[in-house]
């Protein structure tokens, strides 16, 4: 008799965006990977109905939950709920704990992890610190709580010597924004997958802006993701054929991918955001703990690079959730 396995995933919203609606992409694969690996599937929507989540686990009794909830009531903020609701009725589930969602869904609190554990990260501020703002340099307005670039684009880019723009963010929510010193280099995606061998590290992807003016910010925002008829998505890219800056820099990223994974005891999969300064020093800028795994994402298309089949990362997911 096969074993029966929950996709568990965010309810959509009533006019759900294309960023929203991508998880239905991730379900289909996840639902054909786990077919051929012999598992029956039920897929559930979790919301803030607690109760009526807990009620349908019980009575599937699933041998495991593949957890891909991104959003609950389109928030973000919100995702560690449900491995949380899993971790209290002691169910398996694919992915990051509750606490690693905790940790690097609040992108200060990230920052200080990363601090603490030797990890370079661009220095920070919250609103309330402007007048510590170097007026040479350039920053970004980043919301604290939110992933998938939600609430980030080129006009959240600015040099603090732009009064306008600083009078502008003295009326934005103390709490809900913070400030990061922009690194104005090449952007790489590294996707980590774990498994009975620990973590690995998937070949590195390297985002590039093309046509970009010398003056526009080269931002992977929430247009250039997600806008089809932008400028931005029109002229992004993910490659993996990427010129290093030096002998041994893979190893360097590679090396700083795995003490990332640790610092947040990471497990599954997760994908690390990582920028080169104007030295060619790696600055982590963000732990995306549960990265989408859609087809058309970068942790797909980096597991297809690295030559496995789906079949085998999905081995290995769930091995980490039995360990």
């Amino acid at each position: 008799m096969s074993e029966t396995v929950v996709i568990l995933f965010g309810k959509l919203s009533a006019n759900p965006d294309a960023d929203e609606l991508d998880v239905m992409d991730e379900i289909e694969v996840v639902k054909e990977t786990l077919q051929s690996l012999g598992y029956k599937i039920q897929e559930l929507e979790f919301d803030l109905n607690l109760e009526k989540t807990k009620q349908e686990l019980l009575k599937i009794k699933p041998s495991f939950v593949f957890n891909i909830v991104e959003t609950i009531e389109n928030s973000g903020e919100l995702h560690y709920i449900a491995p949380a609701l899993l971790e209290s009725l002691k169910i398996p589930y694919s992915g990051v704990s509750s606490e690693h969602l905790v940790l690097t869904t609040n992108k200060v609190l990230t920052k200080e992890i990363l601090r603490s554990n030797g990890i370079k990260t661009a220095e920070w501020f919250n609103l309330k610190e402007l007048e510590k703002l170097d007026k040479q340099k350039r920053y970004i307005l980043k919301p604290l709580k939110e992933d998938g670039s939600l609430g980030i684009d080129e006009g959240s880019v600015f040099y603090a010597s732009n009064a306008v723009y600083i009078d502008k963010i003295k009326n934005i929510a103390n709490e809900s924004f913070f400030i990061e010193e922009y690194i104005d280099g090449r952007e790489f995606n590294v996707s980590v997958l774990g498994g009975k061998n620990g973590p690995e590290v998937l070949p590195i992807a390297e985002m590039k802006f093309h046509n970009f003016p010398d003056d526009k910010p080269k931002v992977m925002g929430f247009i250039a993701k997600w806008k089809e008829d932008s400028f931005e998505y029109k002229n992004t890219s993910r490659t993996f054929d990427i010129e290093f800056v030096k002998p041994g820099f893979k190893n360097e990223i590679e090396d700083l991918c795995k003490k990332c994974w640790h610092a947040f005891n990471s497990k599954g999969y997760i994908r690390i955001d990582i920028r080169l300064s104007k030295e060619n020093v790696p600055f982590v800028i963000e732990i995306n703990g549960n990265p989408c795994i859609s087809p058309g994402s970068g942790f797909y298309n980096a597991a297809k690079q690295a030559g496995y089949k789906f079949e085998d990362v999905m081995d290995r997911i769930i091995f980490d959730a039995f360990n």
